[in-house]
C-alpha cells in the first residue's frame, strides 16, 4: 500500500471519522476509500478552525485531523493553528511535505521548524517505517495534560510510494493525566476555609477536562461563588444561586461586587494571565490556582498555593480533603450570600434592561443578545461569539446553563473564527443546535465558508450584527475616520447568505428578533443553514468591572 493508505488506515484505527481539509493531498482520497469524510473548506485557515471547533465539541481523546498541501496551504493555515495554540486546543495537523530529495532548496517551506513555537510538537515522518511509531506518539500527546496542535508533516514521496508491511494498530495511542500533590491539596483547602469571603475563579480546564459535576459539587460543598473567565464560560451553570457570571474584559456586576470584596481567589483550570480573556483581579487578594500547565503557575500573579494536575482529579481530591477537614459535617447553606448574589444580579439587570428591551433603530445589539438568551433551548443550543464587539457584549449577558453550551474564545483574537468551530462543532454533535454571532468586520473575512457548512451537511445559524463598520475602531484612527471614513463597511449580508444556499433574511424591526431567530433555529432543524442580519446600531457601552 502507499503511505498514505497507511496514514489513512491508522486514522479510522483511532476512530477518526472527519478530514478537515484543503486541497491538494493524496492523504485526502485515501482518507476517503477508508470511510472517513472529507470536510472541504473555501481555505486552509477555515479547514483548521472546523477541526478545533469538532475538538471543543467532541468528548475528551476525540480531537479533529486537518491536512493541506505543502507551501501556501500549511503557510496559509498559520493563524489558525496560533489560535488552537492559544486557546489550548488539541488538533492534529498532517500537511503535505516537499519531497525528502528538495528539502532544503528555495523555495522551500519547513513546516516543522515554523510551528515549532505554535504546537506542543512537531515532526516529519522521514521513513516509511516510522508512520505507526510516529502516529502513535502524535495521538498520546495530544491526549495527554494540556490541550496543544500537534504537527506531523508528510514529506510527498512518503504519501505517494509504497511501504511495507507496517503494524497498524491503535493499541498504544492512549493518554495520561495526574493528580495533584495531596500536601498542595491540604494546604489549599485550608486556606480556603479560613477565608471570609472566596471566590472560585474556573477556566477553560473545567471544559477540557470534563469537570463541570465536580465543579458543582465542590462549589456546593464550599458555599463560595463561582465566576467563570471567557475560555470557562459553561463550565459551571450560570442559573445556579451561586454563579456570578462571566468576568473578562466585560463582566456581571456580580464579578464586580463579588470578587472586588474577595480575599481568596481559588483559581481552577484557570491560567491567571491578564488578559481580553481574563478579567484583571484587584490586588490584595489571597491567589491559589490548580492548573494541569506548569507554565501557568506563578505567572502574572503571585500565588499563595498551588496545584499541579488534572482539573477533573485534582476536583475529586478537593472534594475529599474538604470532607476530611470538615469531619464529614455538612456545610450550611449561606442564606445570606445566596441572597446577596440575586440582589447584585437583580441591580445589575435593571440597570442594563434599557438596552437589552430597548425599542430603537437601529436596532440595539443587547436587545438581539436578550432576544437570542430568551429564544433558544440552553439543553440542546451551542452558541459562541467573534471577536471585538459581539464577544464584549454577549459575554455578560447571554446565561449558559449547561457544559460547552457556550464555547468562549479569544486568547488569539481573529475575526471570524466563530464559523469555523461552529461547523466542525455540529459535526462533533449533530444533535445540537449551533448558533455564532458576529459583525460585519468578520463576515468579509470568511464569508465564504458559510457555503461549506452547506457541503458538509452541517446546518448552523449566522447572526450577522450589520451597523456598517468596525465597531470601536474609530476611536482608534480618529484622523482616518474622521476625514476618509476609514471605519465604515458595507454589505447585504443577507442576499450574500442566500447566494451561498443559505435561508437568510433581514432584519430592521426589533420586534422581529425573536420570531427570526424561532425560523433560523427551524431552518437547521429541517437540515438548512441559515442566516439573520441584523441591522445595528454602533454601542459603545459596556458592562466592565469598576477597577479597571
Amino acid at each position: 500500500m502507499k503511505g498514505s493508505l497507511a496514514i489513512a488506515q491508522l486514522l479510522k484505527e483511532y476512530e477518526v471519522k472527519h478530514l478537515f481539509c484543503f486541497p491538494a493531498n493524496p492523504l485526502i482520497d485515501a482518507a476517503a476509500s477508508v470511510g472517513i469524510k472529507p470536510i472541504i473548506a473555501r481555505t486552509e485557515r477555515g479547514a483548521v478552525n472546523m477541526a478545533d471547533g469538532y475538538s471543543r465539541l467532541s468528548p475528551r481523546g476525540t480531537f479533529g485531523v486537518v491536512t493541506m498541501q505543502d507551501g501556501p496551504g500549511i503557510e496559509n493555515a498559520f493563524g489558525g493553528i496560533a489560535h488552537a495554540f492559544a486557546d489550548s486546543i488539541p488538533i492534529l495537523v498532517l500537511p503535505r511535505g516537499t519531497t525528502r530529495a528538495r528539502q532544503s532548496y528555495g523555495p522551500y517551506f519547513s513546516a516543522i521548524t515554523n510551528y515549532a513555537h505554535v504546537t506542543k510538537w512537531t515532526a516529519q515522518i522521514n521513513m516509511p517505517e516510522r508512520i505507526p511509531e510516529l502516529m502513535r506518539h502524535a495521538f498520546t500527546k495530544l491526549r495527554t495534560a494540556t490541550g496543544a496542535p500537534v504537527l506531523l508533516e508528510v514529506p510527498y514521496d512518503i504519501l505517494t510510494d509504497e511501504v511495507g508491511d507496517l503494524n497498524l494498530s491503535s493499541r498504544y495511542g492512549t493518554g495520561y493525566q495526574s493528580s495533584g500533590d495531596p500536601v498542595d491539596i491540604k494546604n489549599a483547602i485550608s486556606a480556603l476555609l479560613s477565608a471570609a469571603h472566596p471566590v472560585i475563579h474556573a477556566g477553560q480546564g473545567i471544559l477540557d477536562s470534563e469537570a463541570s459535576s465536580e465543579l458543582l459539587e465542590f462549589a456546593e460543598l464550599v458555599q463560595a461563588p463561582v465566576m467563570t473567565i471567557t475560555p470557562g464560560k459553561s463550565g459551571f451553570p450560570e442559573h445556579h444561586p451561586l454563579s456570578i457570571g462571566n468576568g473578562a474584559t466585560t463582566a456581571t456586576g456580580m464579578v464586580d461586587y463579588f470578587l472586588g470584596k474577595a480575599d481568596l481567589v481559588f483559581g481552577i483550570g484557570s491560567n491567571f494571565y491578564r488578559s481580553l480573556m481574563s478579567v484583571e483581579i484587584p490586588p490584595g487578594k489571597t491567589m491559589i490556582q490548580c492548573t494541569a500547565n506548569e507554565q501557568d503557575l506563578n505567572n502574572e500573579y503571585a500565588l499563595e498555593y498551588g496545584v499541579l494536575g488534572d482539573p477533573k482529579l485534582v476536583l475529586q481530591q478537593l472534594i475529599a480533603e474538604v470532607r476530611f477537614q470538615t469531619k464529614n459535617k455538612p456545610i450550611e447553606t449561606k442564606e445570606a450570600l445566596l441572597i446577596e448574589i440575586q440582589k447584585q444580579r437583580n441591580l445589575w439587570l435593571t440597570a442594563w434592561m434599557p438596552k437589552l428591551i430597548s425599542t430603537e433603530t437601529p436596532i440595539n445589539p443587547y436587545r438581539v443578545i436578550f432576544e437570542l438568551n430568551n429564544a433558544v433551548d440552553h439543553s440542546k443550543t451551542v452558541v459562541t461569539h467573534d471577536s471585538g464587539n459581539p464577544r464584549d457584549q454577549m459575554t455578560p449577558f447571554f446565561e449558559s446553563t449547561t457544559p460547552k453550551g457556550y464555547i468562549g474564545w479569544g486568547n488569539s483574537t481573529q475575526l471570524g473564527y466563530s464559523l469555523g468551530i461552529s461547523i466542525g462543532g455540529k459535526l462533533a454533535t449533530p444533535d445540537k443546535t449551533f448558533i455564532h454571532v458576529l459583525g460585519d468586520a468578520a463576515m468579509g473575512m470568511i464569508g465564504l465558508d458559510l457555503e461549506s457548512s452547506v457541503r458538509a451537511a452541517a446546518p448552523i445559524v449566522t447572526i450577522v450584527l450589520n451597523n456598517g463598520r468596525m465597531g470601536g475602531y474609530g476611536n482608534s484612527m480618529p484622523n482616518a475616520t474622521e476625514t476618509y471614513d476609514s471605519n465604515l463597511l458595507g454589505g447585504n449580508y443577507s442576499e450574500f447568505g442566500k447566494s451561498m444556499g443559505l435561508k437568510s433574511e433581514r432584519v430592521s424591526n426589533p420586534n422581529d428578533i425573536h420570531n427570526s431567530i424561532k425560523r433560523a433555529i427551524q431552518s437547521t432543524q429541517e437540515g438548512h443553514s441559515a442566516l439573520v442580519e441584523f441591522m445595528t446600531g454602533e454601542e459603545s457601552h459596556f458592562s466592565r468591572v469598576s477597577w479597571m
